[in-house]
């Protein structure tokens, strides 16, 4: 991509990869760049979701950003608190933050995934105004669907490793192995 290409990508929306009853809905904080250009979560280099999604033990190989489709196979999606494309995601301002919390209510209380797990502490704190939260399940749920908070798997993440993080989203994959699902197993 060029810086022009990445740039013209600026406030782009892309769609959700996202079903009804999902085991898990992922959400990211906003669309980079290279994902409003390409069209697919997570595909900026360095970005460590698909390896750690792997590792975790949700998905049996790395997805590539381009079969993101396929996660709805393993009863698995993702959506966003914002869903405009940025070059950080420090151009949001803690308004769109709640406007995003209050459209991320509403889509997950339509869709009804057993878990919503919101990659990156820092959004769902200011999203759903819970300044105390901490990586892990939170006590809030959203209907019958539960939340849970992971590490954002942004490479500017560095305290982070992917094997940390693969362990917390582990966690989340026992959790919902354990209620049931056996499309993670």
């Amino acid at each position: 991509m060029t810086p022009e290409e990445l740039q013209a990508a600026r406030d782009t929306v892309i769609p959700d990869v996202a079903a009804g009853g999902l085991s898990v809905l992922f959400c990211g904080i906003n669309p980079s760049l290279m994902s409003g250009a390409t069209g697919h979560h997570f595909a900026r280099p360095g970005n460590r979701f698909w390896p750690v999604l792997h590792l975790s033990g949700f998905t049996p190989r790395q997805l590539k950003p381009w079969e993101q489709n396929e996660l709805l196979t393993y009863d698995l999606g993702i959506t966003n608190v914002v869903a405009r494309a940025t070059a950080r995601a420090d151009e949001l301002s803690a308004e769109e933050f709640r406007e995003g919390g209050r459209l991320l209510t509403a889509k997950v209380e339509q869709l009804r995934p057993r878990y919503l797990a919101v990659v990156g502490i820092t959004a769902y704190r200011t999203a759903f105004d819970d300044r105390k939260a901490r990586i892990g399940p939170q006590t809030r749920t959203i209907g019958d669907t539960r939340v849970w908070a992971l590490p954002n798997p942004s490479g500017l993440n560095a305290h982070w490793t992917a094997q940390t993080m693969a362990e917390e989203y582990a966690h989340l994959r026992a959790a919902a192995q354990a209620d049931g699902d056996t499309a993670t197993s």
